[in-house]
């Protein structure tokens, strides 16, 4: 019978349709997140590794998998596997896009619309001391509304925030490397412009790229410098890409009004000058933190495993 381990706990529904596929199933059950010791114990028996972007697999886990016919990552990114060493060893690697897209995207217009709307800073004077009532001065923010929108990266996830923000009248400039195709534009009522452009220009950055040796503090001390006194910064997608510690320079020097992050650049550690700032946000990597999403993801990487087993080709193979 093949083996899969889960270094993780995920939804009840992969487990489900493993057994039904007669598959014995062994997981993590700890409270804490797994160690790397742990699951070097845990993965030489195992035909399939199914794990998430908290856990590191890196050469010593895979040496461990002698039996490892796949890698399936609960996840969209992949950056925690070194999926170039399972390749050597011939071990296909996948993860779960998409089905993220949604969620996330939702997501990173909450964060938008809540660190122009200073919600989440009115929800802790409420909970704490209150207020003396309505006054025209009182607690102002900024409206969304006709603002500019600029998105570094315009993949699924950053075309579904400027689908949802189209709705806002918001001017909508994008960069990445390859334009998109002219009617993608149009229906999104998007703008290719240049890093430099979007970066001078927007009312809200937000960044919705993956993480590489390109990427990595793609977001610092310069960019800052280049962007409007007035703009905030939005990260939904990866903590490296951003140099935390320029980000609370800057906005502790003014030179941007705030930002609102679910990624961190230590994760889950959070550089500690960015914490106790009226204008900053912090969320802890709820991007797609829902139901629907993650009930998905769970269905991708268990059918997945089922495919390898039989023999088949598994969908999304990030190391082909």
């Amino acid at each position: 019978m093949a083996k899969v381990f889960i270094a993780v706990k995920i939804p009840q529904e992969a487990e489900s349709l493993l057994t039904n596929a007669k598959i014995e199933v062994q997981e993590h059950t700890g409270n804490l997140l797994i160690s790397k010791q742990q699951l070097i114990a845990a993965v030489p028996d195992a035909d399939v590794l199914i794990t998430a972007l908290s856990t590191q697999v890196d050469k010593d886990v895979i040496d461990a998998g002698k039996n490892l016919k796949l890698i399936a990552n609960y996840g969209a990114g992949f950056n925690n596997i070194d999926v170039a060493y399972a390749k050597e060893k011939g071990i296909p690697v996948t993860n779960t896009p998409l089905v993220s897209t949604d969620s996330t995207a939702e997501l990173a217009v909450a964060l938008i619309l809540a660190i122009s709307r200073r919600v989440v800073e009115g929800d802790r004077l409420m909970q704490t001391k209150g207020f003396n009532g309505w006054a025209p001065l009182f607690f102002l923010g900024h409206q969304v509304s006709h603002k500019t929108l600029g998105i570094i990266g315009m993949g699924q996830i950053g075309q579904g925030v400027a689908k949802r923000l189209k709705g806002f009248d918001m001017e909508i400039l994008y960069t990445q490397h390859h334009r998109l195709d002219p009617k993608v534009e149009k229906e999104l009522n998007a703008k290719f412009v240049s890093f430099d452009e979007v970066v001078a220009k927007a009312d809200y950055l937000t960044l919705h790229l993956p993480l590489s040796a390109s990427t990595t503090h793609l977001i610092n001390a310069d960019v800052f410098k280049k962007m409007k006194k007035t703009a905030f910064l939005i990260n939904a997608a990866r903590g490296p890409i951003v140099d935390e510690s320029a980000l609370a320079k800057a906005i502790k020097d003014e030179d941007i009004a705030g930002a609102a992050l679910d990624v961190y650049e230590n994760e889950p550690n959070v550089n500690p000058e960015l914490k106790n700032l009226n204008n900053v946000i912090l969320e802890p990597h709820i991007g797609n933190a829902t139901i629907e999403a993650r009930d998905a993801m769970a269905q991708i990487v268990a059918e997945n495993t089922i495919a390898i087993v039989a023999g088949k080709e598994p969908k999304y193979i990030v190391n082909k």
